[in-house]
């Protein structure tokens, strides 16, 4: 029994690691066949009509799968799991009553093996194990380990959910404050635009000379929605890092130069930099791509600054620009998530954030991190 509970465990990991839904199913599937010694496993998802909206399989080639006229629907014992809300184990699929038979083409089954995934009272997947590889039948003690594992797939089945619930709600929060920046900003601006033009058409009658500075006031707000189409798409496209500090923050600074026509004087020390732990340097590498997303989409500043120090017990990260500054009791409204984020970060290891800025006085941001 101490190696079943040790294979529970080694099969609980791997089923706890993050993924998306369906990653999360199919891992369950395939550890639950080795854990169990089954030929083949399945989970199916249920509808409020008990019948399969998803059938995950392991043991079984894509060839096989296709040369089926259907998956399984969740009738016969299938169907009888999740009516009962009860494990069922028989020796021979075919000569209990509650079964009516297996698709054209399906595998031949023998012994089976079904268990509820019950969470929070739901039903949130029916495991399937048929033909047991070492004896004839699933015992009582593989009943008992399915039934446990079933209870670490349900979290590990809720916890995806959960994930996928939260980058949605991440998406549509996105997506209204995308839209809240575009209406309040570049629609804004072109539409000032548009009414210089029309401006321009009825001054045609009373003069070329009022006409050209009309014209060219256009110009200049069409340049200057160019530009802040570039520093939102900046914005949008952040950089990844590969674990190479140094090449990232050149990297960014590349294009935050070519996005926001912004003069931009960077300090690293590439000894000192090269070979930080992974947390650090993403962490500053995060730092210093918000920094100069704000940079160009707030600052309005000419000139900007990123320095790198390192002492013995510390290194800090200051982010500097010359722009029109922001008031700091207002910093949550004036600049988004961008420097909360640092501060969150900074917190998570023991570090301190501080921001000066004053308004018309530019701003800086300083990240220090504990070595």
């Amino acid at each position: 029994m101490n190696n079943a509970l040790d294979a529970l465990h080694q099969a609980t990991l791997a089923v706890a690691s993050r993924g998306d839904l369906d990653e999360v199913l199919q891992k369950i599937v395939d550890v639950a066949c080795d854990l169990l010694g089954a030929q083949f496993a399945a989970l199916g998802v249920p509808n409020d009509k008990n019948l399969l909206d998803a059938f995950i399989y392991s043991g079984i080639s894509a060839k096989d799968v296709a040369l089926m006229d259907h998956l399984p629907k969740g009738l016969g014992l299938l169907g009888a799991i999740m009516i009962e809300r009860q494990t069922i184990r028989v020796s021979n699929i075919s000569a209990d009553a509650r079964s009516i038979g297996f698709p054209t083409h399906h595998p031949a089954m023998q012994s089976f093996l079904g268990v509820p995934i019950i969470g929070d009272g739901e039903i949130l997947g029916n495991l399937y194990l048929c033909n047991k590889q070492e004896t004839i039948e699933f015992s009582a003690d593989d009943e008992e380990l399915a039934v446990m594992f079933a209870t670490h797939a349900a979290v590990a089945i809720q916890n995806a959910r959960l994930d996928e619930e939260i980058q949605r709600l991440a998406v549509l929060d996105e997506r209204t404050r995308i839209g809240m920046d575009l209406h309040d900003g570049i629609i804004q601006s072109i539409y000032g635009v548009g009414l210089l033009l029309e401006n321009t058409r009825f001054s045609l009658e009373d003069g070329p000379e009022e006409a050209l500075e009309l014209v060219d006031q256009s110009i200049v707000g069409l340049n200057d929605t160019i530009r802040d189409i570039r520093n939102f798409i900046l914005d949008l496209r952040p950089s990844r890092y590969d674990g190479d500090l140094t090449a990232g923050i050149n990297r960014l600074a590349q294009e935050f130069q070519a996005n926001s026509m912004v003069d931009l004087e960077l300090k690293l020390p590439l000894k000192e930099i090269k070979n930080l732990p992974p947390k650090i340097g993403r962490t500053i590498f995060l730092a210093v791509q918000n920094g100069l997303a704000n940079v160009a989409r707030h600052a309005k500043a000419t000139q900007a600054k990123v320095s790198v120090t390192r002492e013995p017990t510390r290194l800090t990260v200051k982010i500097e620009d010359n722009g029109v500054g922001f008031d700091l009791s207002k910093r949550n409204v004036t600049v988004g998530h961008g420097l909360n984020n640092m501060q969150v970060r900074a917190d998570e290891l023991g570090g301190d954030l501080n921001i000066m800025s004053e308004l018309g006085e530019g701003t800086i941001i300083e990240l220090t991190l504990p070595m």
